[in-house]
C-alpha cells in the first residue's frame, strides 16, 4: 500500500479551509486573528502541496518551516498552524472516513 502523501492531504485540507473562511466573514466579532491565523495554515498546505516532503519526515519539514520563519512571523503562531496541519495529516492517516469527506471536496453548508 503506498503511504498516503502529505501533498494530496494539504491540497484537500485548502479546499476545506476556504469553507471555514466563510464562516469566519459572517462572525459579527473581531476576526482579524482568525485571518492571521489562517493565512498562516493557508502558506503551510500552499508549501507542502508545493514541496510534497516524503510521509516519513512531514513533520520534521514542517518544524523546519517554524524555525525558518521565526524571523518574519510570530513563531508561536507558525507553530500553533503547524500543529493543527499535523493534527489533520494524523487524522487523514487514521480514519478512511475523514479522507473520503477530503476527496469529495470537503462538502460543507458553510461553503459561498
Amino acid at each position: 500500500m503506498t503511504p498516503l502523501r502529505p501533498a494530496l492531504v494539504c491540497g484537500a485540507l485548502l479546499t476545506a479551509l476556504d469553507a471555514s473562511e466563510g464562516r469566519r466573514r459572517r462572525r459579527k466579532r473581531d476576526t482579524t486573528p482568525d485571518a492571521i491565523g489562517m493565512a498562516i495554515k493557508r502558506q503551510l498546505l500552499i508549501e507542502t502541496t508545493e514541496v510534497d516532503p516524503d510521509p516519513d519526515t512531514f513533520e520534521a519539514w514542517l518544524f523546519e518551516r517554524c524555525l525558518a520563519s521565526a524571523e518574519l512571523a510570530s513563531m508561536g503562531a507558525m507553530r500553533a498552524m503547524a500543529r493543527e496541519v499535523i493534527a489533520e495529516w494524523r487524522l487523514a492517516a487514521a480514519c478512511p472516513d475523514f479522507r473520503t469527506w477530503l476527496a469529495a471536496g470537503a462538502r460543507s453548508e458553510d461553503r459561498g
